[in-house]
């Protein structure tokens, strides 16, 4: 019997793991393993059900407290990805890439990287970048006798560069998961003003391991051409024209985006959430001009939208300028006459620029999708949030927490030892479940006892997201396998696709060691900006 209730925890993780399998949904399927084995510990005589009276609590913490308003920061920051897509900027990125590269040996898999990086940036969403980059480039790529294989694995793994490279969606939940693994960690360790890790902590420990890998991918293709030229053959020269006023065109837009919302973050000059909604509306005036550039309309309609965007970030760099040697935040009312007036037009500008974009993209239809992406897309995370929630209350009141805290302290090599084994219980867990499930469940598990055990906090995120991130790309479940699987050629076997992807989680798992031996790779930079 005891031996029974000490495995208790265990069987629930198992038995959720094999629900998850079965392909029940995500949500209910946590929630519905914690209550059933609630009621299983009730009838031991192993769970009190007094614990239940902690769940609305628990769950009111978790979303509504105003420390924990980062979540606020996940729809805004999906509206600002799905906006991004509905403007169709990829294709004009690849187009300037394929332009600039395409005349190189590996020309056009270089151009996809730099492509996936920059969208990863600004858009974040894994699906949208790998359907995108399928159906653009992929057949351009096998025209120009490139091995299926490698166009494949290229398209495929730059898609999943928006799971590290900040802004991320990935990185905004788990800085959550980990701030409050955290200080649950200090708590525990009766440090009762605990410090605390933010989000923009993760995006500063995230940015030069995200860089890092887009240079190992790109290194990747340069071996590639040089090794086997036949595999990345470089494009007739009559066909790659680099035209510098398409190239900036599609370049600059995005990029003063990345700048407007990831800069203001990393200086602190905003919070996550902040800047989410900044970006949102920086992305609603790129796809009106873009939009409008389609459909017709004049140039002046363009005009409105990128003066909208020029008014924005003049905004944020007037702020940056006022902030310049002072301690605290400048309001506009501290900046004189001459600085409130032109703080005035600038606002003016922006709202009539985000005011002509957004009922342009309400009349084309496109704000409806996006509306209902965003909508969607949230209410699957928070539910998802409230079922693991549920199940982790219930997993810790059954002894769960004890459990695995022995487990990872009998592990030989001390905390190096139990980190390991965590990132490769991550590791496997992502063959078969999304990072949304592991970031829920695993997460609140095992943090709180490796931040107990010594383990830097940023670097404890960073080192978990870049593990996630092989999650899309390690089969049977690979997430953008698949999604590239629905759009690639019949001439393109799934085998192809499999085949194509090994490599780059080889070059994934690489730079896991390469930030796990040097961890000032993710702690070096938030440590400079920060403190």
């Amino acid at each position: 019997m005891s031996f029974f209730v000490e495995i208790l925890p265990f069987l629930m993780f198992i038995a959720a793991f094999a629900a998850l399998l079965r392909g029940y949904p995500v949500a209910f399927t946590l929630a519905g393993v914690a209550l059933g084995f609630a009621l299983l510990g009730i009838s031991m005589g192993l769970f009190d059900p007094i614990h239940f009276r902690a769940f609305p609590q628990r769950i009111y913490g978790n979303l509504m407290e105003m420390d924990r308003q980062i979540l606020v920061a996940v729809p805004l920051f999906v509206f600002m990805g799905v906006m991004l897509e509905k403007s169709r900027i990829a294709e004009e990125l690849l187009e300037a890439m394929g332009a600039l590269f395409g005349t190189l040996r590996g020309g056009l898999g270089i151009s996809v990287i730099v492509v996936g990086a920059l969208l990863a940036a600004s858009t974040g969403i894994v699906g949208a970048t790998v359907v995108t980059m399928g159906l653009l480039s992929l057949p351009t790529m096998l025209k120009r006798g490139y091995d299926p294989a490698l166009a494949a694995g290229s398209i495929a793994a730059s898609g999943t560069l928006g799971q590290i490279i900040p802004p991320s969606i990935v990185l905004v939940l788990l800085g959550d998961q980990i701030s409050n693994a955290y200080q649950e960690a200090q708590r525990a360790q009766g440090i009762f003003s605990p410090d605390i890790v933010s989000v923009g902590d993760l995006f500063a420990g995230a940015l030069i391991p995200g860089l890092m890998l887009v240079g190992l991918y790109i290194a990747y293709q340069i071996v590639m051409a040089i090794w086997k030229p036949e595999s990345a053959p470089a494009a007739p020269a009559s066909e790659a024209h680099a035209d510098w006023g398409a190239i900036l065109h599609a370049l600059l837009p995005p990029l003063a985006l990345i700048i407007a919302v990831l800069g203001s973050i990393l200086a602190g000059l905003a919070t996550p959430t902040e800047a989410a909604g900044v970006g949102a509306v920086g992305a609603s005036f790129i796809a009106g001009a873009r939009n409008a550039g389609r459909d017709g309309n004049p140039p002046l309609g363009q005009l409105a939208s990128y003066a909208g965007l020029v008014a924005l970030i003049a905004l944020i760099g007037l702020v940056v300028v006022a902030n310049i040697g002072s301690d605290s935040r400048v309001y506009v009312t501290d900046l004189g006459t001459l600085g409130g007036v032109v703080t005035g037009a600038l606002v003016t500008l922006t709202l009539l620029g985000a005011g002509w974009s957004l009922w342009r993209l309400k009349r084309n239809g496109v704000l409806d999708e996006v509306m209902t992406s965003t909508a969607t897309i949230s209410a699957m995370v928070f539910v998802i949030l409230i079922g693991a929630s549920l199940f982790s209350l219930i997993f810790r009141e059954l002894g769960g927490d004890e459990t695995v805290q022995a487990a990872l302290e009998a592990v030989p090599g001390g905390v190096f030892g139990a980190l390991a084994v965590v990132m490769l219980v991550m590791f496997v867990l992502g063959f078969f479940l999304d990072f949304i499930e592991i970031t829920f469940v695993v997460v609140p598990i095992v943090a709180p006892i490796l931040l107990m055990m010594g383990v830097d906090p940023v670097w404890l995120g960073v080192l978990m997201a870049m593990n996630l991130q092989t999650s899309f790309l390690t089969p049977p479940f690979g997430f953008a396998l698949f999604y590239l699987r629905g759009v690639a050629p019949e001439a393109v076997k799934t085998t192809d696709i499999y085949r194509g992807a090994i490599p780059f989680v080889i070059i994934q798992l690489l730079a896991i060691v390469a930030v796990a031996a040097m961890p000032w790779l993710a702690t070096a930079l938030p440590n400079w900006l920060y403190g």
